[in-house]
């Protein structure tokens, strides 16, 4: 089973990474390790004989990797949710658990832009309806049942009453006289405006 997270570093530590990956380093600088404390969120980066504080922290999404053999077709290898915060010595460490940004520009501040925020939840209804639900699962009764269908049935019918507005009456049409003009000739229906020149 492969596993794989991000190694976050400062530019002065990646470049001595560099000259170590690409074996040009000296024979002091070829040790590395990586080791966590027994709460396994913070820990201790080693490059040749200097030491840097490091973090694991939660990525605010989860992230692909992928990999090639033929730079054709990619296979995907692994999510990746986590990194490692490497710090210089006098950084002060994260407080947080997971990470505010993600890997890329678009994906900064990610969990204030991107995701929907949790809902507010009153933690007496919370806490009401888990006791609620395990009488039901016990085989018992909901306790509190009755009288809230009842509140619930008034409170709708207040509802009903509140949104019920009273229906206008209907506007009385103003008695406008007949002119002298309509009075005298009989009224045309639309099939009497034929055309009689044929």
């Amino acid at each position: 089973m492969e596993e794989q997270l991000i190694l976050r570093v400062p530019p002065s530590i990646a470049e001595k990474l560099d000259r170590l990956l690409s074996e040009t380093a000296s024979s002091e600088e070829q040790s590395l390790d990586l080791s966590f404390s027994e709460d396994g969120r913070s820990g201790t980066f080693v490059i040749g004989d200097e030491r840097f504080p490091a973090s694991l922290l939660d990525l605010p999404c989860v992230v692909e990797s992928y990999k090639t053999y033929d730079d054709c077709a990619l296979v995907k290898t692994s999510d990746i949710g986590q990194m490692v915060m490497v710090r210089e010595a006098g950084d002060t460490a994260p407080d947080v658990v997971e990470y505010r940004h993600g890997l890329t520009p678009p994906m900064r501040d990610a969990r204030k832009r991107r995701f929907r925020r949790e809902p507010d939840l009153n933690p007496e209804l919370v806490q009401r309806v888990e006791k609620d639900l395990l009488n039901i699962m016990a085989g018992g009764t909901v306790d509190n049942a009755d009288a809230e269908a009842n509140e619930q049935e008034e409170g709708v019918q207040n509802a009903h009453k509140a949104n019920k507005k009273p229906e206008p009456a209907p506007e009385a049409k103003p008695d406008v006289p007949e002119t002298k003009a309509n009075a005298e000739e009989p009224e045309r229906s639309d099939s009497d405006d034929s055309d009689d020149s044929i």
